[in-house]
């Protein structure tokens, strides 16, 4: 089945999820669930061997030692077929290409000329997988025990939620997709601030594979889930790139951004992210992914060269072979980054040898160009003779020794001379490239890679052959290296995650500002107040949720207990946490009864929080010793008291209340807002 028609919707709280099905069998499912079934035998076998090997230490038997050694090497032959088998499984490139982007056999011209271009299989990430993680009742908790709502309110909230991280399991490979993932990753910020708070464990584990060997991990922290979606957006911006058609302009742009944008992912979360408990996102690893997507973007610039067409022009000419040398250095680095630990010995044979082989092909390449460019070229016109010398000079890294750049042009044998040098080191970097990827079986099996290298490696023997004169005595130069040059420098684009609009699905839990996981607030407190004719004396200042800015001494809120710095969460049981300071006057002025209950809360500062554990903590220490006096039960007592109405203890000001021009008014009866509207 493919992954367009494992398409299915989720829906959640009115909106529309779109994911893959995830029991439908799409080429990435199948993958991902040989994997797992392949590690859970490698802990079997690795667990046998372990115990064999504590068996073959303990023992003095010489009977059972050679059994057990017999074992053992069953066990290791097991243990090394699986790891292969693993290893094919994270090198399956080809599943995630485009047969567009590869042109066949028929279509491979001999002549770069032609405007086909051949490309090679770019390679793509695998997305890291998730078990399921219930939510549902820690975050129920939360609401009933730190927010002190009916979590009953909020059954559609949880669903949407976990709607939405079901459905990012199984993005599909477009745009559609990644912006799944990025709705997800922005509803985290939400989520974080709503239920996690910073001292506090809340018992979640998020468990997640790692991308290439598939070992399960897991952290308590949201920060890890946060930074495998992050990872999953790179992983899936890689596979959008390896499906484009890059035998056309616009397939290849689309492809060249996608790997800009992966790059960027990695990067993002390499700067972001620490304590990685997976090696797919731990620094080496991450440094690896970003150079390795830059390569391929400059493979694909060097490919948009050859579609737009190689005319039979000397500057052109060198050009390519200037972008097929960029290639080549940014695949060696990669090939360098790679070899070194702790990624030597995680990364994929594959990969490497892949890498190696683009290295070495993209040189010979770049030396064929050269070699075109010199043997073809046709002496221009006398004004065009200082460009020539000019883009001759820039070819080379050091000048070649002998006549000079001007003879060189002018001379069509001492061109066919230095011409034929480039072809012999293409010829050997072809040879060599050829070799590399003989050495890797799964490389072996790409039918695409050995044609291109086939095919490739022929055009410069035949070129080579064109140019051969048996009359040559003269030695062969050596080549000159190719001075890398590119036309477009590839761009480490960020995420814009602000493109993706999301709102807080549990919205009406509040303001983040007040109602989040780090404050703590007093339950609210039904204030019943009586207007008289100078209003109910108090004021209001700010938005979402209004603050009670100053309340009048012995008026009517401060009668009813109405505190200075409380939140005003309702008027007559309508909530008012997202209201607007007009809204709020608005509605009080309307109320045509002289009475209105308001409903209130407190913040408890991180003073007063400490302090309330300290009293905690010694009324178990008194209570422990059951050694109370009358004073002691008292004092007991009043403490058991206070703690119980932790609004008792805030303190409020009955200054005179100041206004935006600094000057001060009294408050007898008349409350006067921000903006000059009173009640």
């Amino acid at each position: 089945m493919t992954e367009s028609g494992a398409e299915s919707e989720l829906r959640g709280n009115g909106s529309v999820r779109k994911g893959c099905d995830p029991f439908a069998q799409t080429q990435r499912s199948k993958l991902q669930h040989r994997r797992a079934r392949i590690n859970q035998q490698i802990n079997k076998e690795m667990r046998m061997r372990a115990g064999a090997e504590n068996l073959l230490r303990a023992t003095t038997n010489n009977k059972v030692k050679e059994n057990v050694a017999l074992e053992l090497s069953f066990v290791n032959s097991n243990l090394q077929l699986l790891k292969e088998e693993l290893e094919e499984l994270n090198s399956s490139v080809e599943v995630y290409q485009n047969g567009k982007g590869i042109p066949s056999l028929k279509q491979m011209s001999l002549n770069f000329s032609s405007s086909e271009s051949v490309s090679v299989p770019m390679i793509p990430l695998g997305l890291k997988e998730t078990k399921e993680v219930e939510l549902t009742m820690p975050l129920k908790d939360i609401i009933e025990e730190h927010y002190n709502e009916a979590a009953c309110k909020y059954e559609k909230e949880l669903k949407e939620l976990m709607d939405l991280r079901q459905a990012m399991r199984t993005p599909t490979r477009n745009e559609a997709g990644i912006e799944l993932l990025m709705e997800y990753y922005n509803q985290l910020y939400f989520i974080d601030n709503r239920f996690f708070p910073p001292n506090k464990n809340m018992g979640i584990f998020f468990h997640w594979y790692d991308s290439l060997t598939g070992v399960p991990s897991y952290q308590r922290a949201l920060a890890f889930e946060k930074g495998s979606i992050l990872f999953n957006i790179g992983a899936l911006y890689t596979q959008i790139g390896a499906r484009q058609d890059r035998t056309t302009k616009e397939g290849i742009d689309h492809a060249i951004d996608a790997f800009q944008k992966a790059a960027g992912a990695m990067n993002y979360l390499k700067e972001n992210f620490s304590n990685a408990p997976s090696l797919d996102m731990s620094t080496p690893s991450l440094n690896m992914l970003v150079r390795l997507m830059i390569a391929q973007v400059q493979e694909c610039v060097f490919e948009k060269v050859m579609v737009a067409g190689i005319k039979d022009e000397f500057l052109m000419q060198l050009q390519s072979a200037q972008e097929a040398a960029r290639v080549a250095d940014v695949y060696s680095l990669v090939y360098q980054t790679m070899t070194q630990p702790p990624v030597k010995n995680y990364v994929p044979f594959s990969w490497t040898t892949l890498v190696q082989v683009k290295s070495e092909y993209f040189k010979a390449v770049s030396h064929y160009f050269a070699a075109v460019a010199l043997c073809d070229h046709i002496m221009g016109p006398d004004d065009e003779e200082s460009e020539q010398v000019k883009a001759l000079q820039q070819l080379h890294v050091t000048i070649p020794e002998g006549p000079s750049l001007i003879t060189v042009l002018k001379d069509k044998e001492e061109r066919r001379k230095l011409g034929k040098a480039h072809l012999k080191k293409a010829i050997i970097k072809h040879e060599e490239a050829m070799r590399i990827h003989s050495l890797c079986r799964i490389l072996r099996k790409m039918d695409i890679l050995q044609e291109v290298l086939a095919i490739v490696h022929k055009r410069s023997l035949k070129k080579y052959s064109e140019i051969d004169h048996e009359d040559d005595f003269f030695d062969t130069v050596e080549a000159p290296e190719i001075h890398p040059k590119t036309q477009q420098k590839p761009e480490i684009k960020t995420p814009n995650f602000s493109k993706v609009k999301v709102t807080d699905i549990f919205h009406r839990l509040g303001p983040l500002s007040v109602f989040s996981a780090k404050n703590r607030w007093t339950p609210a407190r039904e204030v019943h107040l009586k207007k008289s004719e100078k209003g109910f004396g108090f004021t209001l200042r700010g938005d979402s949720p209004v603050l009670i800015a100053g309340v009048v001494p012995d008026g009517s809120a401060d009668e009813a207990g109405l505190r200075e710095g409380d939140y005003l969460v309702s008027v007559n049981e309508q909530d008012c946490k997202w209201s607007k300071h007009t809204d709020v006057v608005q509605l009080l002025k309307n109320i045509s009864t002289d009475g209105v209950s308001i409903g209130v809360i407190t913040l408890i500062t991180s003073e007063q929080q400490n302090n309330q554990a300290d009293r905690k903590s010694l009324l178990g220490t008194m209570s422990s010793a059951s050694i109370f006096s009358g004073n002691d039960k008292e004092n007991s007592r009043k403490i058991a008291d206070s703690s119980k109405s932790p609004g008792l203890l805030l303190t409020w000001n009955k200054k005179k209340n100041s206004s935006k021009d600094g000057s001060t008014h009294s408050l007898p009866f008349i409350a006067v807002t921000d903006d000059g509207s009173f009640y």
